[in-house]
């Protein structure tokens, strides 16, 4: 058994398995899963996608920020972000105070299966859906290498496989203590 010594952030574009990996390392290590985006949902009281279409990218940032800032200063657990969350310098820099980010790497060929077709993508609600994918890869990359560890996310790496990878490297940098 172990226990956090902060909240572990997942980080990464739509795709890479925030959501699905998180879970299961919550349940690794028996502490608390929040999905950001879902507590979003719920203070906004619609779906991400209607978000966007009625206020715009720029609203639902400013309640994203908001959502971020109350749920990291909570009790050391698994927070799954938005693939935006952590461009915003002001996300980021509280990420960096209160938590430890994982940045769940994944390459154009391991997310477009996994977004394709979808409509709860509101940034892949276009014309091009993978020229924006792989767009959003070129522009998000150099922010999301500043995570404290990267984990590289690929289709067949499985998510418990995922999970022991995020462990060891947790157990490098003192993150966890081992409990009775």
């Amino acid at each position: 058994m172990y226990k956090l010594k902060k909240m572990l952030v997942l980080v990464g574009l739509m795709g890479a398995g925030k959501s699905s990996v998180g879970k299961r390392l919550s349940e690794y290590l028996n502490v608390g899963f929040i999905d950001a985006d879902q507590e979003i949902e719920k203070a906004a009281g619609m779906k991400i996608v209607e978000i966007f279409e009625k206020f715009g990218e720029k609203y639902f940032r400013a309640g994203e920020k908001k959502v971020i800032n109350r749920l990291i200063l909570g009790k050391p657990q698994v927070l799954s972000t938005g693939g935006g969350a952590f461009m915003s310098e002001e996300i980021r820099g509280v990420i960096k105070m209160h938590s430890f980010s994982i940045w769940l790497k994944a390459d154009l060929e391991t997310l477009w299966p996994r977004v394709s077709g979808k409509g709860n993508r509101p940034l892949l609600n276009n014309k091009y859906p993978k020229q924006e994918l792989e767009n959003l890869i070129i522009k998000r990359n150099p922010v999301y290498k500043k995570a404290n560890i990267t984990i590289e996310s690929k289709s067949n790496i499985s998510h418990l496989a995922m999970v022991d990878k995020i462990i060891k490297k947790l157990k490098k940098h003192n993150i966890l203590t081992r409990t009775t």
